[in-house]
């Protein structure tokens, strides 16, 4: 499914005005309707008692046009207008007018008085018609006060197309924010609903198109979409080890001995059929004690024991007889082994994925990828990210998709931005959001573990473009089992690679239930 941009949802909402003939009017009429529809599944609507707080705004036409339809049914509904109501015009003025002949309560808002009050006290149910998308200042004074008041309610509420206060593209909370249980939203799912901390205040995501006609909400124009990978190939019986992938881990150093083994090991914990494993001799032993099925490569090391630059023709020759090559999970930033590290990611000819330390030389020296002709994945949390653009974390938040678009076509790379709905890029542009994982995946060597899985999906056959797609998704589905059986507290790195087998199973044997149930956070209407 698409994920629309604010600038994105509005040319969409012009284009279905003048080219198809879909008036405003209509659009509002559907938006209302698709609302309504929702809170009507919910629970049934004669004689119950539903609050609507509406802005000025179209946002607030769209509760004008549920107000009207929940009537109609024999509820009991009523309007607060949040500022001037003389400034309401247009077909949000045309359905605040329709209202005049129905048993409707409408209050201009100027103050929280004792009627908004025992309103919220008496609602069954609370609408928030008040913001829209495109808010872009913080929220103070009156409209603060209100949205605190609905939020210490804890009434059942529903959003119409955003929650009120959460920013259409960042989802940053503007100030303050409603906080829904469920979101009505329309045309197509925002940005804003798949980033944190506005994800929090969505609650559960319905999509309306309104009435697009599918050229408009199918459209290539717009490059953000939701991750929901393609199942997993039939593993096929009459395969041998060598047929499901080999994978070359340059990684490790003295000081970092869980790296090496968490991505060599989970590669195999993911379907791979061989993995080596190159790292410095002492500590080669000791890397796969728990992992004896990794085939072991001990390298010559520097006296800081990390990797030495002498092992560099070795390691280009081995690779290439693989299928993919991981270089950086804990490989240290000595000046040796830096050395080692841009010759060979210059000279290697293999799918290459780069990880830790290899994400943070990487930065100081992107030359090096300038000319690879070879598929190139890299997977760097927000700190190296910010490494690699050389721009302020704060920066990067409030232009995430642009920039991230941006490098990914600039460094003619896929790049996994790893965090909260993990994001991933791809060298033409696009961008998926992941919608798998937890917070309590946010612990050490849990992208080491991500960075083994996508490697392996490169092993049983997926394109390198498509394996950071499917290891992603598995990746944080893995974990969500996890969570589930143990709790997200102390969900460790160890507890996601073992939780990988058990994912890869139910996605094959329930990929069309788990999609659909788990994972399609943005449900028709």
């Amino acid at each position: 499914m698409k994920i629309a941009s604010i600038d994105e949802i509005r040319k969409l909402d012009n284009r279905a005005i003048i080219e198809y003939g879909i008036s405003e009017e209509l659009l509002m009429e559907n938006a209302g309707n698709a609302a309504y529809t929702v809170i009507k599944a919910l629970s049934s609507v004669e004689s119950k008692h539903f609050v609507v707080f509406a802005g000025t705004g179209n946002n607030g036409g769209d509760g004008f046009v549920v107000s009207r339809k929940l009537s109609s049914e024999g509820g009991n509904v009523s309007i607060f207008i949040l500022g001037d109501v003389n400034k309401i015009t247009g077909v949000s003025r045309l359905n605040l007018d329709r209202l005049k002949n129905f048993p409707v309560e409408v209050y201009e808002v100027r103050a929280v008085n004792r009627i908004l009050e025992n309103s919220l006290l008496e609602a069954n149910c609370v609408i928030d018609s008040i913001f829209g998308v495109g808010l872009s200042h913080e929220i103070t004074g009156l409209y603060k006060e209100v949205i605190n008041e609905i939020n210490l309610s804890n009434k059942t509420v529903v959003s119409i197309d955003i929650p009120s206060g959460i920013n259409g593209d960042t989802g940053e909370v503007m100030g303050t924010a409603v906080k829904a249980n469920y979101t009505v939203t329309f045309g197509l799912p925002k940005r804003g609903q798949f980033q944190y901390p506005g994800a929090e205040f969505v609650g559960k995501l319905f999509v309306s198109h309104v009435s697009y006609p599918p050229q408009l909400f199918e459209t290539e124009e717009i490059k953000v979409e939701l991750n929901i990978p393609e199942n997993l190939p039939e593993r096929k019986r009459d395969f041998h080890k060598g047929d499901f992938g080999k994978a070359l881990f340059i990684a490790g150093s003295k000081s970092y001995l869980g790296a090496p083994f968490f991505s060599s090991y989970s590669f195999l914990k993911g379907g791979g059929g061989v993995s080596y494993l190159a790292t410095p001799e002492s500590i080669a032993n000791i890397s796969t004690t728990e992992a004896r099925e990794v085939v072991l490569l001990p390298l010559k090391e520097t006296s800081e024991g990390t990797i030495s630059r002498v092992n560099l023709q070795f390691l280009l020759d081995f690779a290439k007889n693989m299928d993919v090559v991981v270089i950086g999970p804990g490989i240290s930033l000595n000046v040796e082994t830096k050395e080692l590290f841009y010759a060979f990611v210059k000279g290697v000819e293999k799918p290459l994925l780069i990880d830790g330390d290899g994400l943070t030389l990487l930065a100081d020296n992107q030359d090096i990828i300038a000319t690879k002709n070879s598929p190139l994945i890299l997977t760097p949390h927000l700190g190296e990210f910010s490494r690699i653009t050389r721009l302020e974390t704060k920066e990067i938040k409030s232009r995430k998709f642009e920039i991230l678009s941006e490098y990914s076509q600039k460094l003619n790379a896929t790049i996994v931005l790893k965090g909260a709905f993990t994001l991933i890029a791809k060298n033409d542009g696009r961008i998926l959001i992941n919608p798998s994982g937890n917070p309590g995946m946010a612990t050490a060597g849990s992208g080491d573990v991500l960075t083994g899985l996508i490697a392996a999906m490169i092993g049983i056959g997926f394109s390198a473009k498509k394996a950071a797609d499917i290891g992603v998704f598995i990746h944080g589905f893995a974990g969500d089992l996890k969570a589930k059986e143990i709790g997200e507290d102390g969900l460790t790195a160890r507890d996601i690679m073992e939780g990988i087998p058990y994912a890869i199973k139910r996605i094959r044997e329930q990929y069309e239930e788990i999609k659909e149930n788990n994972y399609e956070r943005a449900r028709a209407v």
